[in-house]
C-alpha cells in the first residue's frame, strides 16, 4: 500500500440464505462478490483489493462480517455508507465505515471473533426464524447443558471438532467465553467467543451440546473428545442457517 493511500474498515450484517458463503467463488453468488461490485461503482474504480475478516459457508449470517481496503482519497462516512446500500441488495447492509492505520488487515489484525448459535426450542417451529434457527423439540435443561459448554472454555485442541476438510495444522484454539441464554420465549443462543474457530467448529461445538441436551452425550464423551478421541457420528454438525457470525474483535 502506498504510503499516501487510506485504509478502511467497513462493517456489514448479511442474511446468507441466498448466498453461496461469503468467499468469491466460480458460478456461485456470495456476499463478496456482491459487495465488491457495489463498492467498484462507488468508488468508480476496480482496482481496489478488499480483504475480508474470514470465510463463512454457504447459509451462515453475520451481523458484523469486516471488510478492509485501500484508497487514495479520503471517504465520507454518511455518503459511502448511504450510497453502498442503496446498490446493494436488502439482506446486505454496510453498518459501519472508520479509518484504520496502514497496514491493517481485516483478517490479520483479528484477535478473535464470536459466533452465536440459534436454536428455536418448541414441538412447533416458529414460521419467523425458519432458515434462520436451528429446530429443536426437546426442551434445553440450560444447567445440563452449561455444565458440559465450560469443558470447552480454555485452550485445547479441537481436532474433534472441525471438520475433516479442514486443511489447518495446527487445532488449539482457545475459547474465552461460551454462554447459552434464552433471547425470548423458545429462542434460545448459544455465544462462543475464541481467538480463531476451525472450519465447522462452532456448529459441531452446538451440535454437541444438543446431543448433551438428547442425553446422547455426556460430560466425559466431550472431556474424551477434547483429550484426542476421534470424531464420530454422535459429535453432530448443525445446520449452517442457525449460525451467526457476531463480532470481530481487533
Amino acid at each position: 500500500m502506498l504510503d499516501f493511500e487510506k485504509n478502511y474498515l467497513v462493517t456489514i450484517s448479511f442474511l446468507g440464505s441466498r448466498y453461496h458463503g461469503s468467499q468469491i467463488q466460480k458460478n456461485a453468488v456470495t456476499v463478496q462478490q456482491i459487495f465488491q461490485d457495489a463498492l467498484y461503482e462507488t468508488l468508480a474504480t476496480d482496482g481496489v483489493e478488499i480483504k475480508c475478516c474470514s470465510r463463512t459457508d454457504s447459509g451462515v449470517h453475520a451481523k458484523a462480517f469486516c471488510i478492509s481496503f485501500s484508497v487514495p482519497d479520503s471517504l465520507s462516512e454518511f455518503r459511502f455508507i448511504s450510497r453502498m446500500n442503496h446498490l446493494l441488495p436488502e439482506d446486505i447492509r454496510v453498518i459501519g465505515l472508520k479509518e484504520v492505520p496502514n497496514g491493517f488487515h481485516a483478517r490479520y489484525s483479528s484477535t478473535g471473533k464470536r459466533y452465536e448459535y440459534y436454536i428455536w426450542n418448541h414441538e412447533i417451529m416458529s414460521p419467523f426464524w425458519e432458515g434462520r434457527a436451528f429446530h429443536e423439540r426437546k426442551k434445553i435443561d440450560s444447567q445440563k447443558v452449561m455444565n458440559a459448554a465450560e469443558l470447552f472454555v480454555g485452550t485445547h485442541d479441537f481436532s474433534s471438532f472441525c471438520s475433516i476438510k479442514s486443511d489447518v495444522e495446527d487445532k488449539i484454539r482457545t475459547v474465552k467465553e461460551i454462554t447459552l441464554q434464552e433471547k425470548e420465549h423458545d429462542l434460545w443462543v448459544l455465544s462462543i467467543s475464541a481467538d480463531g474457530f476451525l472450519y465447522n467448529m462452532a456448529r459441531i461445538i452446538a451440535g454437541a451440546l444438543i446431543q448433551v441436551n438428547r442425553g446422547k452425550l455426556t460430560v466425559s464423551d466431550l472431556e474424551a473428545y477434547l483429550n484426542g478421541r476421534p470424531r464420530d457420528n454422535l459429535l453432530l454438525t448443525l445446520p449452517a442457517h442457525g449460525l451467526y457470525l457476531s463480532e470481530v474483535f481487533y
